[in-house]
């Protein structure tokens, strides 16, 4: 896809370490003191649960400016099957370029190559107000719960959104998180030690 000042492709073999810097400088002490999302990429490529078909990087003049990718999960339904879906993330847009449309264009090309796969359906946690704009709405309006979430817990960063519309009809349960995303934190801290030193901070809004 090349689009006035950018490109979006593939992720190649040789990408992986810019794009792991890149995810470390966008989530730096954003939902957390220091971040752990560039560990999570860097062990979700080896996961049988990762799907290579759909893990992109966007360009802009040659240097990394944002990155996509999805995995393969489960909703565990209320009659006892194990219902498939994607999840999604990390997905971020370089600092300096953030809100200024690029993670909006990333997110709905990347949506349509998942629906042009034949996946059925995205359940993602996120904020709506972003989201929203390309589709995604409450999954507790289709029915689908979050695990481990107490009854009338907030779920309101729970999101899905139909690539196949009618998807999930009849469909009632519990989504599952692969299990790639959790990581140890002495591993991540481990991790980090290789790339350069930044000062983890403790910030309003940060959730963990």
């Amino acid at each position: 896809m090349n689009k006035n000042d950018y490109t979006i492709r593939l992720e190649k073999a040789e990408d992986h370490r810019a794009v792991e810097f890149l995810i470390r400088e966008a989530f730096w002490n954003v939902y957390r003191p220091g971040c752990s999302e560039h560990y999570v990429i860097h062990v979700l490529r080896n996961d049988p649960a990762f799907i290579p078909a759909l893990d992109f990087v966007m360009e802009q003049n040659g240097s990394l400016i944002g990155q996509n990718m999805f995995m393969k999960t489960v909703i565990q339904t209320d009659d006892g099957m194990d219902f498939p879906v994607l999840t999604m993330g990390p997905i971020c847009i370089t600092p300096e370029l953030k809100r200024k449309g690029y993670g909006k264009k990333l997110l709905d090309y990347s949506l349509e190559q998942a629906a042009e796969l034949g996946f059925g359906a995205v359940l993602f946690e996120g904020n709506i107000g972003f989201y929203g704009k390309s589709g995604f709405d409450y999954a507790r309006y289709f029915g689908i719960r979050y695990h481990d979430l107490p009854e009338g817990a907030d779920d309101s960063f729970f999101l899905c959104k139909e690539l196949i519309p009618g998807y999930l009809n009849g469909i009632t349960g519990v989504y599952q998180t692969p299990h790639g995303y959790y990581v140890d934190n002495a591993e991540v801290e481990e991790f980090d030690q290789a790339f350069p030193p930044k000062e983890k901070l403790r910030l309003p809004g940060q959730i963990f």
